[in-house]
C-alpha cells in the first residue's frame, strides 16, 4: 500500500511541476537579448555609423571596434583599427582615419544586447 502511495505523490509531484517549469521558461524568454545593428559609411576616410536597437542600454555609451578587411572577410588577417563609443543617438565616428581600404564595423554581445557586424564599405581618399 505504501508504494502505491508514494507513485501517486510522485505523479502529482510531477504534474504540479510541468506548468511552473513552463512559466520559468517563458519569463526568461521575455528576457531575451535586444538585436542591435552596428552600420558604417565612409566620407572619403572619415569612418562614422550608429548603433541601432529598441532597447536604449544597448545604443549608449556602447563601443563599436571598426575592423580593416585583409584579403577574404573572417579570414584571419583582419585587423583591428578603431574603435569609439556610440553616444545616446547611436552616432559614432573615428574622424579622420588617413587611410583608404575596405572596413566593417562590429559591436560585441552583452548580457542584455545582441551584438552585430556590418557589411563591408571602401573608404577611397
Amino acid at each position: 500500500m505504501n508504494t502505491r502511495i508514494s507513485l501517486v505523490a510522485v505523479g502529482l509531484a510531477v504534474v504540479v511541476a510541468l506548468p511552473a517549469s513552463a512559466g520559468a521558461a517563458q519569463a526568461s524568454a521575455g528576457r531575451a537579448k535586444a538585436t542591435t545593428t552596428v552600420t558604417i559609411k565612409a566620407e572619403g576616410v572619415d569612418l562614422s555609423g550608429k548603433v541601432k536597437s529598441a532597447r536604449q542600454a544597448c545604443i549608449t555609451d556602447r563601443k563599436v571596434t571598426v575592423i580593416k578587411q585583409i584579403g577574404t572577410r573572417g579570414g584571419g588577417d583582419d585587423q583591428r583599427f578603431a574603435s569609439d563609443t556610440a553616444s545616446s543617438d547611436g552616432s559614432w565616428s573615428t574622424g579622420n582615419t588617413g587611410t583608404a581600404g575596405r572596413f566593417y564595423a562590429k559591436v560585441k554581445a552583452t548580457t542584455k544586447c545582441k551584438g552585430d557586424t556590418s557589411p563591408t564599405i571602401r573608404a577611397r581618399r
